[in-house]
């Protein structure tokens, strides 16, 4: 009896904990002030005119990163600079399963952005939609600190999250990212706001961007930002917030069609209010076809001449948003600087973990071998 009633105030306690948060209330623009505060909408940051504002373009990359699709990413990325001379950025969502961690400081080093995709990015999608603020916690508050350990980068460097499969869980997520740390979320597609594109905003009132896939935040939780995924149009008008989700694209193996189909979608973006144009993929697309990892490369080489289009880090994006200044000026500030850090390797394993109890594992990371496979609830293997 007395462990049924511990059992009843835990459940009443996390209901209360998730329950408690107030519900948003329409954006008041005088209360809601940058730094801290930005309403949802399509205007331009700082008031610029689209001329004046400078052309953010976000290349990111979900699930692991391994010795595979290393080679992608240092023959693609590595070496590249903006036209201001500073080193283009790209972010990498990454879930722990499958993950080499002396990759992931390697990629550190190379002043790119590590981002979170939860611990074990599981099956099925419901399970995301169901998820509760310990859920959550576990997959991404406690993956925050695993990354740091096992890679070897600074905590505070790790600032942003994609959620598996784009399924959102309503106000959880979000308020992990408000206790533990983090600072924006890229989950949530937006095939209403488009032309002209949604900015990013805070979520310290509510929110005017379509729920494409609920259960969307309806609370308010001050200064955690959503940078929103601005869909593309397919060849037959249909929105794809993923490039390797869209239905309708060219062949396959048509560099120059490729070519075309990313610009025409970048220009929606040039040509309009200039909100940050994303190049959302898996590695495996396009590796998988050369044609699309070429136009992928030209259009790269096209926005690295571009006198006023950034490739940059998606928390590049964040901060450009809470201190806006014209293109002009963005172009004579100083690059953006990290410190590298040392990774002394070790390759652990066979290790074993309660979670799949027919095999082991191995990991390649910077520190010590932990107990055992690392996993929620255990995010340091001790």
């Amino acid at each position: 009896m007395k462990c049924l009633l511990v059992l009843v105030l835990l459940a009443a306690a996390c209901w209360a904990q998730e329950e408690v948060l107030p519900l948003a209330e329409p954006c008041d623009p005088e209360a809601c002030q940058l730094p801290a505060c930005r309403c949802s909408g399509t205007d331009i940051p700082g008031g610029f005119a689209p001329r004046d504002t400078p052309q953010f373009v976000l290349l990111t990359f979900d699930h692991g990163v391994n010795v595979v699709n290393i080679e992608t990413y240092r023959n693609l990325i590595y070496n590249r600079l903006n036209s201001n001379g500073c080193p283009a950025g790209t972010t990498y969502y990454i879930n722990h399963e499958y993950t080499d961690y002396t990759i992931v400081n390697e990629l550190y080093n190379q002043g790119l952005e590590i981002a979170l995709h939860s611990v074990s990015h599981q099956t099925p999608d419901t399970y995301w939609k169901e998820a509760t603020y310990d859920d959550m916690k576990l997959e991404f508050g406690d993956q925050r600190l695993q990354m740091s350990h096992f890679a070897n980068i600074p905590i505070d460097a790790i600032k942003g999250l994609r959620i598996p499969f784009l399924q959102m869980a309503g106000n959880a997520s979000f308020q992990v990212i408000a206790d533990y740390g983090l600072e924006y979320d890229c989950s949530m597609p937006t095939v209403n706001q488009i032309n002209p594109g949604l900015w990013p905003y805070t979520l310290d009132y509510a929110s005017t961007q379509d729920c494409v896939i609920p259960e969307c935040p309806t609370a308010s939780i001050p200064g955690v930002w959503v940078l929103p995924m601005v869909s593309w149009v397919d060849l037959d008008g249909f929105t794809c917030s993923m490039v390797d989700s869209c239905f309708s694209v060219p062949s396959l193996t048509d560099e120059d069609a490729w070519f075309e189909f990313t610009v025409t979608n970048f220009e929606r973006h040039y040509t309009g209010n200039r909100s940050p144009f994303g190049f959302y993929v898996h590695e495996w697309y396009i590796a998988s076809y050369p044609a699309i990892y070429r136009a992928l490369a030209r259009f790269l080489d096209m926005v690295n001449n571009l006198p006023d289009a950034f490739m940059v880090n998606s928390a590049e994006v964040i901060d450009w948003v809470k201190d806006p200044v014209p293109v002009n000026e963005y172009k004579s500030r100083p690059c953006r600087t990290w410190t590298p850090t040392t990774c002394p390797r070790q390759s652990c394993g066979p290790l074993t973990s309660d979670h799949n109890e027919w095999g082991a594992f191995w990991m390649q990371i910077c520190n010590t071998c932990p107990n055992t496979y690392p996993w929620l609830g255990n995010p340091l293997g001790e």
